[in-house]
């Protein structure tokens, strides 16, 4: 019995997948078709930049420009990747919590940033791929400058508001 409970639960989630793209298809929703192929991509992408040490390396020679504008270098992997990826961010965020706890000023900052950033890149590729915009140069930049805003006034905030 416990074989075929193993054996269901393998694919239990690649069967769910196919349930629902097949029942939107059959419905007529065709969003959940085209968005798939820019999702996956997506997702192997950013597993391919936090494995392969290009992570680490940027936010070593990020470090010193960081620290001007009063960013903690704890948390520049959290900057580096929220614009990429939630679910790599949440990772992220759960380490430094762990690390640093979640009272202290880094933790605090990092929870901040959490709530006060986007992911920009996965909600480009994912739903300007699926509709077929080419041209987000302005989206890009102007999120960008969001992103960029909401990490220094996160880290300004938590100093002034958690003096420690």
């Amino acid at each position: 019995m416990l074989v075929v409970v193993k054996q269901l639960s393998i694919y239990c989630m690649p069967a769910i997948i196919i349930f629902i793209l097949a029942f939107g298809y059959l419905k007529g929703i065709k969003v959940s078709v085209k968005i798939l192929p820019f999702l996956v991509a997506m997702l192997f992408a950013i597993s391919i930049f936090k494995e392969s040490g290009v992570l680490k390396a940027i936010t070593d020679i990020a470090s010193p420009v960081s620290s001007l504008f009063g960013i903690p270098s704890e948390v520049l992997p959290l900057v580096i990747m929220k614009p990429l990826s939630g679910s790599a961010s949440l990772g992220i965020t759960a380490g430094i919590l762990k690390q640093y706890g979640p009272d202290s000023l880094i933790g605090r900052i990092a929870s901040t940033m959490m709530g006060s950033t986007e992911t920009i890149f996965y909600t480009m590729a994912v739903y300007y791929g699926a509709v077929g915009i080419k041209k987000m140069r302005h989206t890009l930049s102007c999120a960008l400058i969001a992103h960029f805003t909401g990490v220094v006034a996160s880290c300004i905030i938590c100093k002034i508001v958690f003096r420690q």
